[in-house]
Order: C-alpha cells, then sequence, then structure tokens
C-alpha cells in the first residue's frame, strides 16, 4: 500500500487576482514557481449567489500569457458543462473539472473529453456524500473535494471534510497499487497556510489556495513560502 504524507502542490485561484494586472500575477505566480493554474467558472445559475466569473476567451488569453508547458484546469461551476466543454478545451485547458451535481450522464462526460484527449475531473459540494463517486473513480483522472460550499462567500475551510478526502484516498490508493489510474486528490475551499499541512497529511495531492496566496499582504512567493514551511514544519 501507498503510504506516508503527500507532497502538496499549490495551484493559485485567480479569482481574488486583480483583472487589469491578471497578466502581471500570472507572470509572478510563474516566476514563484507555480505550474499549475486553477480557473473557477461560474455561469451567474448553477452557484448559489449567482456569480458570473469568465469563460473561455479569458482562458485562451492565459494560455496565450504563460505558454504551453504549465497545466491549467477549469472547474466548471456551471448547468451546461455537458453542452460546452469542448470551448474549454479549444481555449487551452488540460483538465475539465465538472460537477456530478450538475452533469447528467457523468461517464459518457468522461468518455467524450477523454476522446479529445483532455483529462477529466469530478468535483463534488460537500454535502454530497463519497458514495455518488465510487463507479467514477477509475476513469476520473482527478477528483476535488470542495471545502466550502461553492459560490457562498464568507465561509471558512470545512476540517468535517476529513473523513471524505481520507476515504478517496484509501480508494485511489488501492487502486494505483492494483495497476489502475493514478487519479490526483484536490481540495478547494479556506486553504491557507495554518491548515497546509492538515490536509497534506490527509493525503491531498493538490491544494487550490486563493486569498491565501493571491493578496495585498504579501507576493505571491512570499505567501507560497509561507505554506511550504508550514508544509515543512
Amino acid at each position: 500500500m501507498s503510504i506516508g504524507v503527500n507532497i502538496l502542490e499549490i495551484t493559485p485561484s485567480i479569482l481574488t487576482a486583480d483583472f487589469c494586472q491578471l497578466g502581471k500575477t500570472l507572470d509572478e505566480a510563474i516566476d514563484a514557481g507555480i505550474n499549475w493554474i486553477h480557473m473557477d467558472v461560474m455561469d451567474g445559475n448553477w452557484v448559489v449567489n449567482r456569480t458570473i466569473t469568465f469563460g473561455p476567451a479569458l482562458i485562451r488569453s492565459v494560455r496565450d500569457r504563460i505558454g504551453p508547458d504549465v497545466f491549467i484546469d477549469c472547474h466548471l461551476m456551471i448547468n451546461n458543462a455537458e453542452e460546452t466543454w469542448n470551448q474549454y478545451v479549444d481555449a487551452g485547458v488540460n483538465l475539465i473539472i465538472a460537477h456530478i451535481e450538475a452533469v447528467d450522464d457523468f461517464p459518457q462526460f468522461i468518455r467524450r473529453v477523454h476522446q479529445a484527449g483532455i483529462q477529466v475531473g469530478c468535483v463534488l459540494n460537500p454535502d454530497t456524500p463519497a458514495s455518488e463517486l465510487l463507479s467514477l473513480i477509475p476513469e476520473l483522472d482527478l477528483i476535488l473535494v470542495m471545502s466550502v460550499v461553492p459560490g457562498k462567500g464568507g465561509q471558512s475551510f470545512m476540517p468535517e471534510m476529513e473523513g471524505k478526502v481520507r476515504y478517496f484516498r484509501k480508494l485511489i490508493d488501492e487502486q494505483i497499487d492494483s495497476g489502475g489510474r493514478h487519479t490526483k486528490l484536490m481540495i478547494d475551499g479556506g486553504i491557507k497556510n495554518h491548515n497546509a499541512a492538515k490536509v497534506a497529511e490527509w493525503g491531498i495531492d493538490i491544494a487550490v489556495v486563493g486569498s491565501g496566496l493571491i493578496n495585498d499582504k504579501g507576493s505571491i512567493k512570499s505567501n507560497l513560502d509561507l505554506i511550504y514551511d508550514a508544509l515543512n514544519n
């Protein structure tokens, strides 16, 4: 069996960035050693606060800015991922993450995106049981556990997601050890330097960090150093 604490990769959510300075922010992130960018797409319908963020056009601009070597995922918090996913492929993403709660036929969704040569992830809200994903895990490139409710402001990290994360970690490790897909495990919501070590110990591979990384308190490099210092102590 796979054991030990995973090496945690940090990916910034750009939602806390000043979009007028987005190119500079991306440059700063990459200069700090970031090689994975997380794009939160909200359509004004699916999330509880009806937020609209951005779509394929901005993602294409990000891809053009950062070049072909940085990994980009898009987290689709939208109603019609099954009809529009190819727009994000055309925009240059490497991985499309859709909600189990918002896709009618997820096995078909996985097949279609894989046929386009793109990785597929599945995300579940805090109140969605892990059992909803069990049959999908062998075909998924990534599972994203939300540790806040998407689109609901003023929330704190939900430590009660520990059981769900550890359950997925166990299943993924068993799958890898039996020669199956190396599915990644991601968490998103309220991750800061003070709890990064906690989620790493749970078995998370990739943590999405928004305001803990892109803020006016310090540079992305200094904020990233704080997170890695916490992980190493």
